[in-house]
């Protein structure tokens, strides 16, 4: 079983930067991918990025690439996201999951273990 908890979240005006942290415990996540997702009120979990674990393949949907950047610390089993150049359409609260089915990794149903969530509210 995997636990995941993100932090990092907050409050940081247009512009500005966040990183995300995604910790794993109760096994190592080199065998997964891990994906960010993000999901604002009333709208459907949207992917943000992913990364396989094994050779930090990394992929992003068309409006984070070249703002987001996706990696992982073997050490502390912790997946980042650092969001560079946010803008209030990034406002969302972020969620980190792990699957074992990487080639579908910008479906949310293809993830087994998802963290808590951390909300980002970007300011115009």
């Amino acid at each position: 079983q995997v636990q995941l908890a993100e932090s990092g979240g907050g409050l940081v005006q247009a512009g500005g930067s966040l990183r995300l942290s995604c910790a794993g415990s109760g096994r190592t996540l080199r065998t997964y991918v891990m994906g960010w997702f993000r999901q604002c009120p009333g709208k459907e979990r949207e992917f943000v990025a992913s990364i396989r674990w094994s050779d930090g393949t990394t992929h992003y949907t068309d409006s984070t690439k070249g703002r987001f950047t996706v990696s992982r610390y073997n050490a502390k089993n912790t997946v980042y996201l650092l969001m560079n150049s946010l803008k209030p359409e990034d406002t969302a609260v972020y969620y980190c999951a792990a699957t074992v089915y990487g080639w579908n990794y910008q479906d949310y149903s293809a993830y087994s273990y998802w963290g808590q969530g951390t909300q980002v509210t970007v300011a115009s």
